[in-house]
């Protein structure tokens, strides 16, 4: 695996769309990432896989960012500029929206595994490294995650 950070901007900006929920929140959260990573490139050791380094940088920032976010209360959830104008009528924006709102919905953790493995396609054992538990909390929050999406999104007839 490359050493270059440029080359896991994409995955890490899913990531955080995963963790974040909003877009803009996302590319805070990868830039502050990003100089996280310079100010600790000491702290990397050469050779070692640094996107999963890059992950728990941006998964540790993700969660002090929440518990500050609940110090500080800037502003309501139903703030009018946090909605959209308009929405389009495509199906299947309609069926990503329904996927992203059942995400949002499921407990971070079984979130956070279903992402790593099956969106940005992290083995068990990388994800497991990110999340700092055992390789086999990863495949039992991955598949709960999955039924939980199977259920939620399974057309009633």
């Amino acid at each position: 695996m490359s050493d270059n950070i440029m080359e896991h901007i994409p995955a890490l900006r899913a990531y955080a769309r995963s963790l974040c929920g909003r877009a803009h929140d996302a590319d805070d959260l990868v830039q502050e990432t990003l100089l996280r990573a310079i100010e600790y490139a000491d702290r990397y050791k050469p050779g070692s896989y640094m996107r999963a380094w890059l992950f728990t940088i941006m998964r540790n920032r993700f969660y002090t960012n929440v518990k500050k976010a609940a110090r500080e209360r800037t502003g309501g959830a139903d703030c009018i500029s946090g909605t959209p104008v308009s929405q389009p009528g495509q199906e299947w924006y309609l069926r990503h929206r329904e996927l992203c709102d059942q995400l949002e919905r499921m407990p971070a953790h079984y979130r956070e595994a279903l992402v790593l493995v099956s969106v940005l396609g992290e083995s068990y054992i990388r994800a497991a490294e990110v999340m700092d538990c055992d390789i086999g909390t990863v495949k039992s929050r991955v598949n709960r995650a999955r039924g939980i999406l199977r259920k939620a999104l399974e057309p009633e007839f």
